[in-house]
């Protein structure tokens, strides 16, 4: 009689059998897999500064759109997440809806990038991709949309530029850095950040990807790798993890000053909410982003909590603000079934409205 596992000689036989079966196939699977590239959509260099570069999209059809719409992703992490593959890419769905979509890469900071500040990353870089955009389509200003960490650099530029900004799209963005269920700012907010950079000079991008995955290690470290026995015998499913894994670690070291200033003035000062951000010799303040905001943040998102994103709505000056709830995760909300559909077509609909 099983016990209250349910586990039986037969059982574990079976599982014994179907496991033996997965590993021969993998032999097989791997060879079929071979190497594999990420990226859904075609992209070519519009303007480049030093090792940032901004890329325009190109769809199989001319975007309808007049305003461009400029993405900024992360520092932490690469930016082809919004375009990983052919059915899990944002970037597609905008375009399919007639969007004109660019976006920053950032680069792989290197020692000679370790004195850059966030004047850099925000007036120089980020800047200087708008500036790009507003001469080259002869708009005073372009719709900016901001993901995870450039989501927090795009609010500074919209309150530092609000003139160069029509409107304002942020996605999984912290605002609120000191949040209860904020780990992440749990962690920093006793950090000695300045012995930290003083040590390292840039932050490794090895040590900050042991972080994230700490941040759920049964999952993220146990669970995942278990399950891919699932899959061992499926290529293209195999292909998709695979993929994953590679933008995972495919992270870039951080420039330490900028790291320094971020996490001293975002996290620790919970700038945003209790002031202090200052990039250059002006200080943020999130009353004077005026023009409308779509935010929109995941349910089940462990790295930025829904809360840290919902404050927003107190802060900023905007009487046309829009929230938009997403039932999923942080990396579910770019490459889920239900992202596909519902992320761009939310965006393209609040911006046609506002057209």
């Amino acid at each position: 009689m099983p016990g209250p596992l349910h586990i039986t000689p037969d059982r574990i036989a079976d599982e014994a059998t179907r496991l033996q079966q997965k590993l021969g196939a993998s032999l097989r699977t791997l060879r079929d897999v071979g190497d594999f590239d990420y990226g859904a959509t075609t992209k070519q260099e519009v303007w480049r500064d030093g090792k940032v570069v901004l890329y325009r999209f190109i769809g199989e059809k001319a975007p309808t759109a007049r305003v461009p719409l400029l993405i900024a992703y992360a520092l932490v992490n690469r930016p082809y997440m919004v375009d990983l593959q052919h059915n899990r890419s944002i970037v597609k769905g905008l375009l399919e809806r007639g969007e004109d979509v660019y976006i920053l890469d950032w680069g792989y900071p290197d020692r000679s990038d370790r004195f850059l500040m966030l004047e850099d990353y925000i007036e120089r870089f980020l800047g200087g991709a708008v500036d790009h955009l507003r001469r080259s389509s002869g708009l005073e200003s372009i719709n900016l949309l901001g993901i995870c960490q450039g989501g927090t650099f795009a609010l500074s530029y919209a309150a530092l530029h609000p003139e160069r900004v029509r409107n304002l799209i942020t996605m999984v963005t912290p605002v609120d850095f000191h949040t209860d269920d904020n780990m992440l700012a749990h962690w920093t907010r006793d950090l000695d950040v300045d012995l930290f950079v003083d040590t390292l000079g840039n932050v490794p991008a090895d040590m900050m990807n042991a972080c994230y995955l700490t941040l759920k290690p049964w999952r993220l470290l146990v669970q995942k790798y278990v399950g891919v026995v699932d899959i061992l015998d499926d290529a293209p499913a195999l292909e998709d993890f695979l993929r994953m894994e590679k933008w995972i670690f495919d992270s870039p070291d951080q420039a330490g000053e900028t790291f320094r200033q971020y996490i001293k003035q975002f996290y620790q000062g919970n700038g945003f909410v209790n002031g202090g951000i200052v990039i250059g010799d002006r200080e943020v303040h999130l009353g004077l982003v005026e023009m409308p905001v779509l935010n929109i943040f995941a349910e089940q998102d462990h790295l930025v909590p829904p809360d840290a994103s919902r404050a927003l709505r107190t802060l900023v000056g905007t009487q046309d603000y829009s929230e938009l709830s997403f039932r999923g995760g942080h990396i579910g909300i770019y490459v889920s079934g239900r992202a596909q559909t519902q992320v761009p077509s939310a965006i393209h609909d609040w911006l046609a409205q506002r057209a």
